[in-house]
Order: C-alpha cells, then sequence, then structure tokens
C-alpha cells in the first residue's frame, strides 16, 4: 500500500519538471512523443482497461439475454440504452467536473480539496439520482407513450423497476473513479473492475441461463456488481490508501454548492449530448418494420460500437488527467503535446479493432443472437460500424480536452449542432424518407461525426 507521504514526494518531482521546449525537428518530436506515450499510457492503460470491464457488464448481461429471447434482447437493450443510457449521461457528465476540479487541483499540490470535491460531487448526484428515479419507475409507461412497442415497453419497463439500484451506484461510482484517476491510481480501479467482471460473468450464466431466473436474475446480478466496484473503492480510500487526498468526511462539502452544480451541469450537457444520441437511435428503430429485429440488430451494434468507445474513454480519462495536471503545474506545451499523441494513438487503436470486426463479421454476430434475421442484419451493417468506430475513437479523446481544460459549456453547443441538429433529423429522413431503416442510423450516427467538435476544440488549444 502507498504511504501518505509518497504522493506529496511524486508530486514535488513533478512539479520541478519544466515544460517541453520547442519542438525543432524529427529527432526531437520522436524522442517526446516516446516520453508522453509512456506517461499517457501509465495512465490510459488501466483506464481503458476500467472502462473496458465496467461497459461489459451490462454489455455481459445484454448478451446472456439475447440467448433467451429476441424479446429478452430487446427489452434490456431498450433499458441499458433509454432508461439506464439516459441516466448513466447525466451521472457520468456531472462526475466529470470532477476531472477538471480534482486534476487541476493536484497538479497545483492542492490535495486537501479532492476528498472535499469528491464529497460535493456525491452531494449533488444523489439528490440528481432521486429526481431521476420516476423514470424508472415509469419506465413501462414512458416507453409506450413514446412509441414502442406493447411488449417491449412491458418488459423493458419490469426491467427497470429492478435496477433502480445502479442509478445509486452511478451517483457513487463516477466522482469516486475522478478522484482516483486525478492521483494517477488507475491500477486499483482496474483490479477492482477485472474481479467484478469475472464474478459478474459467472452468476449472469447461472441465474439467467441455468436458474432460469430470466430479466429479473439479470437485473439483480447487474446491480450487485456495479454496487460491488463501488464498496471495493470505498474501502480502498477509507484504509488510508489516498494519503492527504481523504482527511474524512467534512461540512465543507456542502459550501460553494451552486458553482460546482453550474460545472457539473456544463459536464453534463456535454456527454449527455454524446450519449443520449445512441439513446435515440434505439429509440427509432423501434418504429420501423418488425421492431424486434431491428431494436435488436441495431442494439447490437451500438453495443459494439459502445466497447470500442469504452477504449477512447479510457485515453479520454488519461487524456483530461494530463491535460488538467500539466495546465495545473503551468506546462501548457506539454498539455498540447499530450492531445496529439493521444489522438495519433487512439486512431490507430481504432483502426486495428475495425479490421478485427471486419475480418470476423460473419462469426461475431453469434455471440449476441440465435436469431438468423438478426445476425445478417449485424452482418449487413458491419461496414458501417466499422467507419463509426474508427471516428469514435478520436472524439471522446478531444472530449477529454476540454474537460481537462474546463472548456464543457462551449462544447456542448458544437455537440448540439453535430449530433440534434444534422445527425437525427438525416437519419430520420433517411430511415422513414427514404425508406433505408436501420442503415440510416448508423449513417446517420457516422455522418454526424464528421461535424466540428475536433477541429473547434484544436483551434481553441491552439489559441
Amino acid at each position: 500500500m502507498e504511504s501518505p507521504t509518497e504522493p506529496l514526494l511524486l508530486l514535488s518531482e513533478t512539479r520541478e519538471l519544466v515544460d517541453i521546449g520547442p519542438i525543432k525537428g524529427p529527432r526531437d518530436l520522436w524522442r517526446e512523443f516516446k516520453a508522453e506515450s509512456r506517461k499517457l499510457w501509465f495512465l490510459a492503460g488501466p483506464a481503458i482497461f476500467t472502462s473496458v470491464c465496467q461497459y461489459s457488464l451490462g454489455a455481459i448481461t445484454q448478451t446472456f439475454a439475447g440467448q433467451v429471447g429476441t424479446l429478452e434482447l430487446a427489452a434490456v437493450s431498450v433499458e441499458n440504452s433509454v432508461i439506464s443510457g439516459f441516466s448513466f449521461g447525466v451521472m457520468l457528465g456531472m462526475g466529470s467536473a470532477l476531472e477538471t476540479l480534482c486534476g487541476q487541483a493536484y497538479g497545483a499540490g492542492q490535495l486537501d480539496m479532492l476528498g472535499i470535491y469528491m464529497q460535493r460531487s456525491w452531494v449533488i448526484l444523489n439528490t440528481t439520482s432521486l429526481l431521476l428515479t420516476p423514470i424508472y419507475i415509469f419506465a413501462g409507461l414512458i416507453l409506450r407513450v413514446i412509441g414502442q412497442t406493447e411488449a417491449i415497453s412491458a418488459s423493458a419497463g419490469k426491467f427497470s423497476l429492478w435496477m433502480i439500484p445502479q442509478l445509486y451506484a452511478y451517483s457513487m461510482n463516477f466522482p469516486i473513479s475522478k478522484f482516483l484517476q486525478a492521483q494517477s491510481k488507475m491500477m486499483v480501479m482496474a483490479a477492482i473492475s477485472a474481479a467484478a467482471l469475472l464474478l459478474h460473468t459467472f452468476f449472469s450464466w447461472l441465474v439467467i441461463l441455468k436458474l432460469g431466473w430470466g430479466l429479473v436474475g439479470a437485473a439483480v446480478v447487474l446491480n450487485a456488481s456495479w454496487w460491488f466496484i463501488v464498496v471495493a473503492q470505498l474501502v480502498y480510500i477509507f484504509c488510508g490508501a489516498c494519503g492527504r487526498t481523504w482527511s474524512g468526511f467534512s461540512w465543507k462539502a456542502f459550501h460553494s454548492l451552486w458553482g460546482f452544480v453550474r460545472l457539473s451541469l456544463a459536464s453534463a450537457v456535454m456527454l449527455c449530448l454524446e450519449v443520449w444520441y445512441y439513446m435515440a437511435l434505439i429509440l427509432f428503430a423501434g418504429y420501423l418494420k418488425n421492431a424486434e429485429i431491428a431494436v435488436d440488430g441495431l442494439s447490437i451494434c451500438v453495443n459494439i460500437l459502445g466497447w470500442a468507445v469504452m477504449v477512447a474513454i479510457g485515453s479520454n480519462a488519461a487524456t483530461s488527467v494530463r491535460v488538467s495536471n500539466e495546465l495545473g503545474a503551468c506546462h501548457p506545451r506539454t498539455a498540447k503535446f499530450s492531445v496529439i499523441v493521444v489522438v495519433i494513438t487512439s486512431f490507430l487503436i481504432g483502426l486495428v479493432l475495425s479490421l478485427l470486426l471486419i475480418t470476423t463479421r460473419n462469426q461475431y454476430p453469434s455471440l449476441f443472437t440465435n436469431s438468423d434475421e438478426v445476425k445478417q442484419l449485424v452482418i449487413m451493417l458491419t461496414p458501417l460500424l466499422v467507419i463509426s468506430i474508427i471516428i469514435n475513437n478520436v472524439q471522446p479523446v478531444l472530449s477529454g480536452v476540454a474537460i481537462g481544460a474546463g472548456w464543457q459549456a462551449a462544447v456542448a453547443y458544437v455537440n448540439v449542432g453535430c449530433y440534434y441538429v444534422f445527425g437525427i433529423p438525416l437519419g430520420l429522413v433517411l430511415g422513414y424518407k427514404v425508406n433505408l431503416g436501420v442503415q440510416a442510423s448508423i449513417a446517420g450516427d457516422r455522418i454526424r461525426k464528421w461535424g466540428g467538435e475536433p477541429e473547434d476544440i484544436v483551434d481553441e488549444i491552439e489559441k
């Protein structure tokens, strides 16, 4: 276990480093690229692993549900993408305010504030969870009102009621994650998430397929897995492993809440606009002909895209920590160069993942469903899916730059234009007027990703 003085020693050593100098040639570029890559992968490797493991909890539940039947798969898909997806976007977005505050406070040596920030975020996110709970309670009615089929609405509504504990796990977990990330404590998060994933896979197989508990059993296991992560991380923090950054509960957590709420809301808007876009795709698929097949096929593609995005979100976390730490330590050139390195690296990762999907396109759909119709639809959508993965692997990384620098509000405006003014209307026109169906949703996703967000952020960095 790390001693309480070690973070201070590490911080002292970091702050003695100067900002990188101007890069004058290929040799300088290669030297700095290697050095920055080592720093990024020290953070990004465990962060990517953690993100993939945590995302896989819901994805594995969805996979086992697909082995039961198309209705069960559609119900879990709609709940994961629409009900939990809505809450996930809110919680992750609001919790991301800590990436700015904790990262810059750690870089500036204000270690005592990290624990206070985390407690403030708990207060805000748990209050938000109370406000979101009625969405889970009335999920079935809400889905029927917005046009989902009776069968899908009823099954997804039942599953949503059982998933209320996950909402409160989100409100605890995301502040904890940002608190630990700011201190580069990625390995403990990775170890806990790996243990949760292994347990979740075994018990999901046991209760869903062997014991036949269906959607109720799936919900119980998924809730338990998320709370296992929360409790294990809290034990690590409370045992003194974080030194000065955690000195116990404090009434200061209730001070300056309004300013914290404003930054949290800006962060939530920025990330919610991204997460809710996929929620909209699943909803629109439910309005197409043969809704269960359309929802199942698109949800499998979005599920796979989500795994790829988790790789990018892990890089997002590493980038946010690097940028916020370096800005807090007054090293702007190092922060800028970190962005260049992570964008190149993320693009190459996306390219490798896409090649893997293309080569296995006739095999991987069988992991998610027994329906031949759904398999054929997924195979048909795979070329569009891989293009989305390549682009998607870069975009969340650039969002991490915005979070690290505290530009959430500006990026929210860009996201509104790219996702909703352009992307969704295009998908609706192609899907319903031109009759391209689900392909249109994936195409709309791909085209909207070519919006102005990456250039806007990079231009802002250059200023």
